[in-house]
């Protein structure tokens, strides 16, 4: 089976979470420049097998789209056009970031390294995908 890739797409940088081959198990692997993401993804799946691109929705509290929305979008239409056999899965990511920051201090991550944003934003883009695991059908 391929890898499903999941990202926690932003302004200034990107964290990239991946499965296992077999489709159980959701890893951060990463985090990329938002400037380089492209490239990433290229020699990424030109190493790897993947079968779809779980990115994710930022909302507000009362459900519309928050101001980021725009900067994935413009990121969506180049994707599908530089992978059309890919598959984009949206997921909405409104608490990503608490429940990673929370997830750290549980893990008993310093505090020093809870201030690292890039881990952060990896350990956000591994739990958009873990929801998207836990509720395909």
């Amino acid at each position: 089976m391929a890898r499903i890739l999941a990202i926690d797409y932003g302004g200034k940088r990107c964290g990239i979470a991946i499965t296992d081959e077999s489709q159980i198990i959701a890893s951060g692997l990463t985090t990329v420049d938002t400037k380089e993401l492209i490239t990433w993804l290229k020699d990424y799946t030109e190493k790897e097998e993947v079968e779809l691109f779980v990115v994710g929705e930022p909302k507000r509290l009362h459900g519309a789209p928050s101001e980021s929305e725009q900067l994935i979008q413009s990121f969506l239409k180049k994707i599908e056009k530089l992978f059309p056999e890919i598959p984009v899965h949206r997921i909405d990511e409104r608490f990503t970031s608490k429940i990673a920051f929370d997830t750290m201090i549980s893990s008993g991550i310093s505090k020093k390294k809870r201030r690292d944003k890039a881990l952060v934003d990896q350990i956000s883009a591994t739990i958009i995908l873990q929801d998207y695991l836990y509720n395909r059908k």
